[in-house]
């Protein structure tokens, strides 16, 4: 039987944790896009989930071939939602969830400090992006009203560009958890080396 749960996450590892959680409760994820999730019965806890941005496209081939390593060491990739038409960009994205048999041992996905600086660092890389996206749109739509004194069609303008000002702002901040993760990390490495 099916169960679709509808959740937003912006902390990947808060992601993992519930996915397991959900795998430990004798849910297994089967399927996922943006904030939907869809889960099967199963044995509990039958399935390590671990999640994973991308360094490129998964159709590019340095990412095709690290997916199919990902495979030979026993981990399958979960599906990104079916081909509708609401899910298509979607399933085209960096994020992929892998999930491996509990009975084949411990799953981990990074093996060392400088890997997992380099996943954050993707991360982090991508909220910022996005901020910065956000903030340039955002600033030209409120520059609209204001070199075309405050025609009616305009407020929309600042209105959006103000939402997208704001939505950067958000960006921004959920990039600052990743980067204190960063920083720890490259601590840590000196204190080891």
């Amino acid at each position: 039987m099916s169960h679709v749960v509808r959740k937003y996450f912006v902390d990947f590892e808060k992601e993992e944790q519930w996915l397991n959680d959900m795998s430990a409760q004798g849910l297994a994820l089967t399927e996922y896009s943006w904030a939907r999730y869809v889960f099967e019965e199963t044995d509990p806890g039958e399935y390590i989930y671990r999640l994973e941005l991308l360094e490129d496209d998964p159709k590019r081939p340095k990412s095709a071939e690290y997916l199919q390593f990902m495979e030979e060491t026993g981990a399958e990739r979960v599906p990104a939602g079916k081909k509708s038409r609401s899910n298509r960009l979607y399933s085209s994205q960096r994020w992929v969830i892998f999930r491996r048999k509990a009975s084949e041992g411990a799953f981990t996905i990074y093996s060392d400090i400088d890997s997992k600086i380099k996943h954050y660092q993707r991360i982090h890389r991508l909220w910022i992006s996005l901020a910065v996206m956000e903030l340039i749109i955002g600033i030209f739509n409120v520059m609209l009203i204001v070199l075309n004194n405050s025609a009616y069609i305009y407020r929309i303008n600042f209105i959006l560009g103000m939402v997208l000002i704001v939505l950067s702002i958000l960006f921004v901040l959920f990039s600052v958890p990743v980067r204190r993760k960063i920083t720890k990390l490259q601590h840590d490495k000196l204190i080891r080396e």
